[in-house]
């Protein structure tokens, strides 16, 4: 099945790629602040967008559980990957292999919906 750009699966995959690449540049910049260079710049840098992420994230997975009616345990693990680095990425490619991104079959038409 073919996703809109717009739809709610293509939001939370963009999203959820997006947070586990500030999760790595966020790794990176703390590696340098407390590695030999010493250097804060990497964390002042990501830390900000990751924690700006980390809550996009947050919302998007509640939003996207909402719309495309996961489960209860689907949708807390959603909310789980945002906590260990790289998760979002791991539930991201497995919701996908697994078809928890496709969107429902819905009687009738809603405006809100589309």
């Amino acid at each position: 099945m073919r996703r809109a750009a717009g739809s709610p699966a293509t939001l939370f995959r963009v999203v959820a790629l997006a947070e586990a690449a500030s999760w790595a540049g966020l790794l990176l910049g703390m590696l340098l602040k407390y590695g030999p260079p010493g250097a804060d710049a990497g964390v002042a840098l990501f830390g900000p967008v990751h924690g700006a992420l980390f809550l996009l994230y947050v919302v998007v997975a509640l939003a996207t559980w909402r719309r495309l009616r996961w489960s209860a345990a689907v949708g807390a693990t959603a909310l789980l990957a945002a906590v260990p680095p790289l998760a979002t990425w791991a539930f991201e490619r497995w919701a996908l292999r697994t078809g928890r991104l496709e969107e429902p079959e819905v009687a009738g038409t809603d405006p809100f919906l589309e």
